[in-house]
């Protein structure tokens, strides 16, 4: 299985955009982060697709933050997210979650009234948060890390149709949180996967830029 690209210290840019997708993405696919316990964690990552006891019915968040993963997570040390999974999917899958998404919250500026909202949230099959990215010591920036979240139909096409390959990722994280936690923060940032800002126009965005 390819590992993740990595790239070498950079000091965090704080002039980026409110609302904009950063994650490690090829030609044809987008890598999020989710973290598990080892009962599904271990068996997703050495199959490459979730096992049974992964629940298609409920909602499920993905990130294409790693460092908003590891302020989630605590670096993987959370009880129940003891295994960091790095999961790519097509963008085709993710395009599609990011069209049929609303945002989880009410927005004056894109919806009529919170009646509106409501009734958009409860219909779309996926949901969008936009929270603070977080630095290696995983403190709030100034801009805004996409949270996606996937009910029903998008839980089952992710698990489905959309995966096309699972590593278990929880080795990288335990190596980048011993060098923060020695102040190596150049040597912790040059394992970071590269997240670049990933290309989402009006069409995928507009509708979630709160």
């Amino acid at each position: 299985m390819e590992e993740p690209h990595h790239h070498g210290p950079e000091e965090p840019r704080h002039d980026r955009p409110r609302h904009e997708i950063r994650a490690l993405h090829t030609a044809t696919t987008v890598t999020v982060y989710q973290a598990y316990g080892p009962h599904i964690g271990r068996p997703a990552a050495r199959d490459g697709r979730f096992p049974a006891a992964w629940k298609r019915d409920r909602m499920t968040w993905i990130k294409p933050s790693f460092l908003w993963m590891m302020y989630r997570c605590g670096w993987g040390e959370k009880e129940g997210q003891e295994t960091v999974l790095a999961i790519e999917i097509t963008r085709e899958g993710f395009a599609w979650a990011l069209r049929n998404a609303c945002l989880s919250h009410y927005a004056s500026g894109l919806h009529p009234d919170q009646a509106s909202w409501k009734r958009q949230l409860r219909r779309a099959p996926c949901r969008v948060q936009w929270d603070p990215e977080r630095d290696l010591r995983l403190s709030p920036l100034p801009y805004r890390s996409l949270q996606l979240g996937l009910s029903e139909e998008a839980a089952r096409r992710y698990a489905d149709e959309w995966t096309v390959a699972i590593s278990d990722v929880t080795p990288l994280a335990q190596e980048i949180h011993a060098l923060v936690r020695q102040d190596e923060l150049d040597a912790a940032a040059a394992l970071l996967p590269e997240e670049r800002p990933f290309p989402a126009g009006d069409d995928l965005l507009a509708h979630l830029r709160a």
